[in-house]
């Protein structure tokens, strides 16, 4: 992927929800050959990359620089010159109080070529999330970026906040200045700014932990003090703040402030993080198995050589079919090499998957387990001295073959993945959870479930730890829970995410009393 001559790409990365990372970013992520990212940079981005990308975390906190911006400037221009396609992620925009200009100015004195994507910058979507207006017509008619954070060896760049506290019909967005919340709500007052302007203090915006407290000019200190809320945070002071609590909506979200583990493979997480963000959840991914190709190569090529033979092939996951078809197109360029195959599957996530290639699932059940497959195939009358393909994993329950079997049917079972335990010991996510807990976690395999209770001295909660409810997404499941000792608090009434999501969503209502 490198070439003589190499680029960088100073990349906004939104405020961290996921869903306002622009398509030029995601498309770059993907290209490129190294991906240098900051600490607010949502972690499920570096997985876009490729497995042969090479990533360096060179992220920042208050008063804790992982590497100076100097050394990554010469960071970025070292790889450029080698030929590296370079993507340099940065929390919000680049140009907005990220040091993106810093980086460009090096870039375009070493002659390097780069672009610039910009993203969303955290004060748009601190805003946008906690019902603040940025401007408001006949109130505020202006909206100032500050920065909070000012460096005592440089008096002249240093903000006159009293001049900012004489402006009228304006919106003042403060970045970086939590540290420094009381004096400059002080200074703002002391140039002319009534103590009664409305004022709030916005936290990791636009995620499940977002927090928002108002207040005035006069009371936000204390308030925020009180309610201990710190950096990463916006402080907004205008008139605009004072409806905040009439047109917040993410904040009044089903699921707004839970924090939510789940425990599916990092490839599987990603469609059940996104529908428990949407619906305001904080989510802790702890993939506790791990699914790799483990493809049976003598028995995939005698199925292949015959498969013109066969009239179904069964697939129980995603997985399989992801799988089955990386093989399958290496030996065959026509996706017609399948004549009259005719495709069965278990579940939503697996049947988009067989229908990228354009093919029609013709039998998946309502209810996503193998057994329910086996009954709507054998519904279709077809399996009498039928020959099938059941495409599995090392894990897989042979009930579907054996009520197919049962049926009539001339099973061939076809080995393409494996599922194996995923190490948490030293998972920075798996000491968030063990540190603070959460409120629920949710298991969607028994695989999981076997690999939690077999990690269970090393996922142990703290004494302060919140104790989540566990819920589980269907009977085979709890099953395995059953008899590792676990306490279901609640199972789906159908398995599948959406079923489960909705019994979570009950069952912490209850919990809570509301």
């Amino acid at each position: 992927m490198s070439s003589p001559t190499g680029i960088v790409h100073l990349v906004g990365a939104g405020p961290g929800d996921l869903g306002l990372v622009t398509f030029r970013a995601k498309e770059l992520i993907s290209q490129a050959d190294v991906l240098v990212y900051d600490y607010l940079v949502h972690p499920e981005l570096v997985k876009w990359c490729r497995a042969e990308c090479e990533v360096v975390y060179v992220g920042k906190k208050a008063g804790c620089h992982t590497v100076p911006q100097d050394e990554i400037e010469v960071l970025l221009v070292s790889h450029a010159q080698a030929g590296k396609k370079v993507v340099r992620l940065k929390g919000g925009d680049p140009y907005i109080f990220g040091r993106g200009g810093e980086e460009a100015r090096a870039l375009a004195k070493a002659g390097i070529a780069f672009e610039v994507v910009p993203g969303v910058t955290a004060a748009i979507a601190a805003g946008a999330y906690a019902g603040i207006p940025l401007t408001y017509r006949n109130q505020s008619t202006a909206l100032v970026l500050l920065t909070g954070h000012e460096d005592p060896k440089k008096p002249e760049a240093q903000v006159d906040w009293r001049s900012y506290g004489a402006l009228k019909n304006t919106t003042l967005a403060i970045y970086m200045g939590m540290g420094r919340l009381e004096f400059i709500l002080a200074e703002l007052q002391a140039g002319g700014l009534s103590a009664e302007t409305p004022a709030a203090v916005v936290q990791w915006a636009s995620l499940g932990r977002q927090r928002s407290v108002t207040g005035t000019v006069s009371t936000l200190a204390g308030l925020v003090a009180q309610s201990g809320l710190s950096a990463p945070a916006i402080i907004f002071v205008g008139e605009v703040v004072r409806d905040h609590e009439s047109i917040d909506w993410f904040e009044h979200l089903p699921l707004f402030g839970r924090r939510v583990a789940i425990t599916r493979t990092r490839d599987q997480n990603s469609e059940l993080r996104d529908k428990l963000e949407t619906l305001g959840a904080e989510v802790l991914e702890l993939p506790l198995i791990h699914i790799s190709k483990a493809v049976d190569r003598q028995g995939f090529v005698e199925i292949l050589t015959e498969l013109g033979g066969y009239d179904w092939i069964v697939f129980t996951s995603a997985n399989g079919v992801r799988f089955f078809f990386e093989d399958f197109l290496k030996g065959f360029r026509d996706i017609r090499a399948l004549g009259m195959l005719r495709f069965a599957c278990v579940g939503k996530a697996t049947a988009l998957e067989i229908e990228r290639y354009h093919i029609k699932v013709e039998c998946m059940p309502d209810t996503s387990t193998g057994s329910s497959l086996a009954d709507a195939l054998i519904a279709t009358e077809s399996l009498d001295s039928a020959k099938v393909i059941v495409v599995t994993g090392n894990l897989n329950r042979d009930v579907l073959v054996r009520k197919l079997e049962a049926a009539g049917a001339i099973v061939d079972s076809l080995l393409l993945y494996k599922t194996e335990k995923t190490d948490l010991t030293s998972d920075p996510v798996a000491d968030d959870f063990r540190v603070k807990g959460a409120d629920a976690i949710l298991f969607a395999s028994s695989s999981a479930v076997q690999s939690f209770s077999e990690q269970s001295a090393a996922l142990a909660l703290s004494p302060e730890a919140k104790l989540p409810l566990i819920g589980s997404i269907g009977p085979q499941t709890s099953e395995t829970m059953k008899k590792v000792g676990m306490a279901i608090a609640f199972e789906s009434k159908k398995p599948s995410l959406d079923s489960l999501i909705a019994g979570l969503i009950k069952n912490l209502k209850k919990a809570s009393g509301s």
